[in-house]
């Protein structure tokens, strides 16, 4: 399938979204990318056409809802069309180890965000090698000297599959802006609540309404020091989606 078929939509509602799609703002696209999803084909057609259109630049968190849609959908069309233009994904998915990134994008793709933090752990320890796949958790060395581009293609997934909320980017974001005060940290990303630390896994929120930093479980690489070790890791300075 050299050219993927883009169903025509003759119907007034689907040429009107079609257009509020391409020139509307980031919050109206928002809106209207679940309203073409209850189009069925029509809409879908609509969101193959945006992406097709969108493809030779990065990929924003808008590719990402709308990649989602068609990720999720059971209709062939869709199916087809990313094999055929997205076969990755819609995150290129550099690494300088060889690792494979793509049960990442796949489960953040189905906004299955529990899963995809477990796979984070598991790809950023790949990245220290078998000792540290063994042990299931990192030193703060092994953080500092993760390659910069695994680093920024995890991030890059969790920032495009998220509408921007999750991802050590916009962790780093808000742990700068408060002055890099842990104390004000933990409860600003609903890691602690007062005293309380929010208890895995049952505490934490696996979905969009999480506050805006809540994911990845960077706790889980054990301590402050490993933490800080990654939010202070030259990746943020050369990514472009910091």
């Amino acid at each position: 399938m050299t050219d993927p078929m883009i169903l025509s939509g003759p119907a007034n509602d689907t040429d009107s979204l079609r257009q509020t799609l391409i020139a509307g703002s980031l919050q109206v696209q928002q809106q209207i990318i679940p309203q073409l999803a209850d189009l069925g084909n029509e809409g879908l057609s609509v969101l193959m056409e945006f992406l097709l259109k969108r493809r030779d630049n990065p990929a924003t968190w808008i590719d990402g809802k709308a990649y989602q849609v068609l990720y999720n959908s059971d209709a062939l069309p869709a199916k087809e069309f990313l094999l055929s233009c997205f076969p990755e994904g819609i995150v290129p998915l550099k690494s300088e180890c060889g690792i494979n990134y793509n049960p990442l994008q796949q489960l953040l793709a189905a906004q299955d965000f529990q899963a995809a933090d477990r796979v984070t752990i598991q790809k950023m320890c790949e990245l220290a090698g078998p000792t540290a796949v063994q042990r299931k958790w990192l030193y703060f060395t092994e953080v500092e000297n993760a390659p910069a581009v695994d680093l920024q293609t995890i991030n890059y997934l969790w920032l495009v599959h998220s509408e921007g909320k999750f991802g050590f980017s916009v962790q780093r974001e808000i742990w700068l802006s408060l002055g890099k005060n842990w104390d004000s940290f933990w409860p600003k990303i609903g890691w602690k609540n007062g005293n309380n630390w929010t208890r895995y896994p049952n505490g934490f929120t696996w979905d969009l309404s999480a506050p805006r930093g809540h994911l990845p479980l960077s706790n889980q690489l054990r301590g402050v020091r490993v933490f800080a070790s990654l939010l202070s890791h030259p990746a943020w300075a050369k990514s472009a989606t910091n």
